[in-house]
């Protein structure tokens, strides 16, 4: 520390200790007695060497302007840094993984390729590719007793229209409140055009320790 120019400032029950001696600034943690009866094990000491920690690191942080967005940046694998940093599109389902289809489809082919991205539904779009819908087990479901040929008949006719969706910049965190607030399980993620770029699923949000 010394050879990198830094100034050394420690924190000592022992003002004399050697420690102390070689530091530039000492700050005295020490205590009358430990709280352990036979006054040996460290137990005040450490208690007052975790609150004078406690009370630099407060400071510190005050006076450099410290802000969420600092505390997240050097712990992002943290709670504060996942809510912070992690976008949508860090999670969202794309590719293979996130079933698009026309809304002149059958509703059998829909099946088959939510069935084969291993999903829980299915974006739905247009001639021009924008997003028209979704289609749901919960749709399906929804629908059994309505008619003997299900399979055979259009999705347009069975899903979702202008379902709840969300920007890939937006944060992991507002997704998970989107979906709680509309108590559903999953968002399609679009873009400015309103295609669809993406799926996330509340078990997205599971894995990557929001709920």
């Amino acid at each position: 520390i010394k050879r990198i120019g830094s100034r050394l400032i420690a924190m000592s029950g022992n003002t004399r200790s050697t420690l102390a001696k070689h530091s530039d600034v000492t700050l005295d943690v020490s205590v009358k007695r430990e709280a352990c009866s036979l006054n040996l094990a460290p137990t005040s000491s450490t208690t007052a060497m975790l609150a004078m920690s406690d009370a630099l690191a407060v400071v510190t942080a005050e006076r450099k302007g410290f802000k969420n967005r600092d505390f997240a940046f050097l712990h992002p694998g943290g709670q504060l840094g996942r809510r912070l940093l992690l976008r949508v599109r860090d999670l969202m389902r794309t590719g293979a993984a996130h079933p698009i289809v026309r809304e002149s489809a059958r509703v059998k082919s829909v099946l088959l390729a939510i069935t084969k991205a291993r999903a829980g539904s299915a974006s739905i779009v247009d001639g021009r590719g924008r997003l028209a819908g979704i289609f749901t087990d919960g749709d399906l479901r929804r629908h059994l007793d309505a008619a003997r040929q299900l399979i055979d008949m259009r999705v347009s006719d069975l899903m979702t229209r202008h379902p709840k969706t969300i920007d890939p910049d937006c944060l992991a965190e507002e997704a998970l409140r989107v979906l709680r607030e509309h108590k559903i399980d999953e968002l399609v993620v679009v873009d400015r055009r309103r295609h669809p770029v993406g799926l996330l699923d509340v078990q997205d949000l599971l894995k990557a320790g929001f709920v």
